[in-house]
């Protein structure tokens, strides 16, 4: 089911039940809000990992990366009730609204510039009313709503988190609850972060592969978001924490643990490797297997999921305003372009009126649902 926002005289939100709407945004505007970025965005043409090297989204993606895999039959379920769920079902993309910020970035800076998010029951409205694939947030929060809404939208359940009282604040990622709660709540999959480059993401790393292990084994699909966090990774004025090279061996990491789908920051720059002087790598990196178009740094990405196999989606960002609406779109674009599956947007979605926050994840939905806009 899902709702239109009603304001009335007291400024307060109604929710009236409204079927789904189909409308979609014509390329000639998606055009518009890439700007100057338009042309290189949609007519570039990979040569560095070429489409026919990786595995395409599509309506059967299920059946194509899973089927043979060790993944249970309720995990195939699982998973294909996120992907055949909402405006994007059953296209092989997703949508995701997640809102754990109330934990990752405090309540109060996440949740200020629209107070109805205090409410967790807005929070699934708000990802219902925008056709999203599921909702990814808190045990709390899913838990308050969960006999109303698991059996409406597919839940994912974030399973740690960082806390923002500890002083200083330090980069570590604890469990908030047990795998299965989240199954007894109705999940369709648990979400888990990994800080790595951490100290303490050896430990971060061994306890999200045992709970996604047992996730699997109760038939939840497993969600990683894989980010970097360590002071060392900015060298001389530059942050390498979103560098390709980076974030695609985080990736790799990733799906090593089986994660289902990855989570990612859009690549910002490449070469954190050779600037920070650690690690190892390889100079066809850089030579043969990236460029410095955005498009190309996703690929490298995507390469490093099993090529495609396992789905990469990237992260919406921060909300900064005015700007929310193109930078989405230009996410979204370089993400389906390079071959990832979509795109998990939060902030920029909630903080905003509702109306807004709608439109925003319908916007993104309409790059995917775009069959001019396809794979470089």
């Amino acid at each position: 089911m899902y709702f239109i926002v009603i304001i009335n005289k007291q400024d307060s939100i109604i929710f009236a039940p409204l079927k789904q709407k189909n409308t979609r945004m014509s390329t000639k505007k998606i055009v518009e809000l890439l700007g100057k970025d338009a042309d290189s965005l949609l007519t570039h043409k990979s040569k560095t990992i070429t489409k026919e090297q990786i595995h395409h989204p599509g309506a059967d993606f299920i059946d194509r990366s899973f089927a043979l895999s060790n993944r249970n039959t309720q995990v195939l379920k699982s998973l294909q009730s996120i992907y055949g769920h909402g405006r994007l079902a059953n296209t092989g993309y997703v949508s995701i609204l997640p809102v754990d910020q109330g934990i990752e970035h405090s309540a109060g800076a996440s949740f200020a510039p629209n107070p109805i998010y205090f409410d967790s029951e807005n929070i699934v409205k708000l990802a219902i009313e925008g056709g999203c694939n599921g909702v990814a947030s808190t045990y709390g929060v899913l838990a308050s709503v969960a006999r109303k809404y698991a059996h409406k939208i597919p839940f994912i359940v974030k399973i740690n988190h960082s806390e923002m009282l500890t002083y200083p604040n330090k980069f570590d990622q604890v469990m908030y609850g047990t795998v299965e709660s989240a199954w007894e709540m109705g999940a369709a999959a648990v979400g888990a972060t990994i800080y790595f480059g951490s100290d303490e993401s050896t430990r971060q790393l061994q306890e999200v592969a045992q709970a996604f292990e047992l996730a699997h084994q109760l038939g939840m699909g497993t969600i990683l978001w894989c980010y970097l966090r360590n002071n060392g990774f900015k060298k001389d004025g530059v942050d390498y924490h979103a560098a390709a090279d980076l974030t695609g061996q985080a990736n790799h990491l990733g799906v090593t643990i089986q994660a289902d789908i990855i989570k990612q920051k859009l690549p910002t720059n490449n070469g954190g490797y050779p600037a920070i002087n650690f690690g190892k790598t390889s100079p066809k990196v850089y030579e043969n297997l990236t460029t410095n178009h955005p498009i190309d740094l996703c690929r490298y990405q995507v390469a490093n999921c099993y090529m495609g196999r396992i789905g990469l989606i990237n992260s919406g960002g921060e909300s900064k305003g005015a700007s929310d609406l193109s930078e989405a779109v230009t996410t979204a674009v370089i993400n389906k372009r390079a071959g990832g599956h979509g795109l998990i947007s939060g902030r920029k979605a909630f903080q905003k009126s509702m109306k807004d926050g709608v439109e925003l994840l319908n916007t993104i939905q309409d790059v995917y649902l775009s069959k001019e806009i396809d794979l470089a």
